[in-house]
């Protein structure tokens, strides 16, 4: 491939950018730099004339806090665009608060940008048309399976067999690699905000209590669980009582929050499981020793890499820093593309 000198200036200013496009939140990685933004998913406009009132954290503090006519939108849906024009300004913003002031402002960066596995066709232009419209050059995508296992510093080119599981906030990337390819992998529509919602719904169903979606965060993060703690946990809910519509206070267990999300853990358990059972038996062999590696938000879940463990019979390992994999594999991409493009998927000619 030939190296345009514009692509020698922007690698070698570091200007290049890798995009971990999360349900919930999104990283930015620049070459050179490392992680350089991590925002919500989040983007506010006015109802009326469409415009952007914030984008990112600024955005995310405004959710249930607004007045009628501004509204806070999550513009990915389980990883994938559900909304074209807010997804751009999203990544416009991204690219503007990033952008290399050493170039000139008419050229435009390269962006690696990570998708689910299994994308449709249509998914995967979605996302580059959005990209190239905020203000990218170029766009290569990467699967974030892939990505993480980059990220996490696997051995993705040896013979032998890795394995990660990434749970993001809107889906769960399970993938075996081997010779820098997938082998098996499926995807899982239930990741972290399912979570947060099996404690919305426990909460009405159980207390009559109306959760906003950033409390019953907060309480995930607090107390929640995959397995039974040694020391256990309590926390107060604080939302609205459907009878009274009054604030209400409810006192609350690690076990009952353990219980209101065993449905949707049970689910990433099962696609664990059913990876492993489409798995070649020499793979099985590596990963015996090498283990499973969990990245994403969900990696940090009280408990649950025992229980992964204790369930599949392979060792668990939590990444290092699994909230960023995704984007350090993207990062990772760009500082060796000539030698990882083999990763990316097949580029569309953008």
């Amino acid at each position: 491939m030939r190296t345009s000198w514009i692509d020698n200036l922007t690698s070698r200013l570091g200007s290049d950018i890798g995009i971990d496009l999360g349900t919930a939140t999104s990283h930015v990685y620049m070459r050179g730099r490392g992680i350089v933004l991590s925002e919500p998913s989040v983007v506010a406009i006015n109802a009326h004339t469409r415009a952007v009132y914030a984008v990112g954290n600024e955005a995310a503090a405004m959710v249930g806090r607004t007045p009628a006519h501004i509204i806070a939108i999550r513009p990915l849906v389980d990883g994938v665009i559900s909304d074209f024009e807010i997804t751009e300004a999203m990544l416009r913003s991204f690219l503007e608060n990033t952008r290399d002031n050493r170039l000139p402002y008419q050229i435009r960066p390269r962006l690696v940008i990570g998708v689910p596995y299994g994308v449709t066709e249509v998914e995967r232009r979605a996302v580059e048309e959005a990209a190239i419209s905020a203000g990218a050059r170029q766009v290569f995508l990467i699967e974030e399976p892939m990505a993480a296992a980059i990220g996490a510093n696997l051995p993705i080119q040896d013979a032998g067999g890795v394995m990660v599981v990434d749970i993001g906030g809107g889906t769960t990337e399970v993938a075996v690699i081997s010779l820098g390819g997938i082998i098996t992998s499926r995807s899982l529509r239930i990741a972290g905000d399912e979570l947060t919602n099996d404690i919305i719904t426990f909460a009405r169903e159980q207390h009559n209590l109306v959760l906003g979606e950033r409390t019953a965060e907060k309480i995930k993060m607090t107390i929640g669980s995959a397995s039974p703690l040694a020391q256990p946990l309590q926390t107060a809910m604080r939302g609205r009582d459907l009878v009274s519509g009054l604030p209400k206070e409810v006192l609350v267990g690690d076990e009952a929050i353990r219980t209101a999300m065993k449905k949707s853990i049970a689910a990433i358990l099962e696609a664990i499981r059913l990876t492993l059972e489409e798995t070649p038996p020499e793979l099985l062999a590596d990963l015996m020793d090498r283990g499973i590696t969990l990245c994403g938000g969900g990696a940090l879940l009280r408990g649950l890499d025992h229980l992964i463990q204790t369930s599949s019979r392979v060792p668990v390992h939590i990444a290092h820093d699994p909230l960023t994999c995704v984007a350090r594999g993207t990062g990772a991409v760009l500082e060796h593309l000539d030698e990882l493009k083999g990763v990316l998927l097949p580029a569309r000619g953008n």
